[in-house]
């Protein structure tokens, strides 16, 4: 297993996402994303979290709420 634990991994997926890791930290997040599938799986859902909720229609998902739910998950720890 690499040196970085699941729990910071999980606190790292927006950083990740958004391309706000510096080159060591991202070094580590890919080297633990290669050998942790639940790691992997867990990225996979919040991609999918992402581009669902990017394509909800406006009068189903107000812009406070889209902005909630990205928060939580910005904020969620495992």
């Amino acid at each position: 297993m690499s040196d970085l634990a699941c729990s910071e991994f999980v606190e790292l997926v927006t950083a990740f996402i958004e391309g706000g890791l510096d080159p060591d930290m991202e070094s580590r997040f890919v080297d633990h994303l290669a050998l942790c599938p639940g790691c992997e799986g867990y990225l996979d859902q919040i991609r999918q979290t992402i581009h669902t909720l990017g394509e909800l229609p406006e009068d189903r998902l107000s812009e406070q709420a889209r902005h909630d739910l990205l928060s939580a998950f910005r904020n969620w720890t495992r």
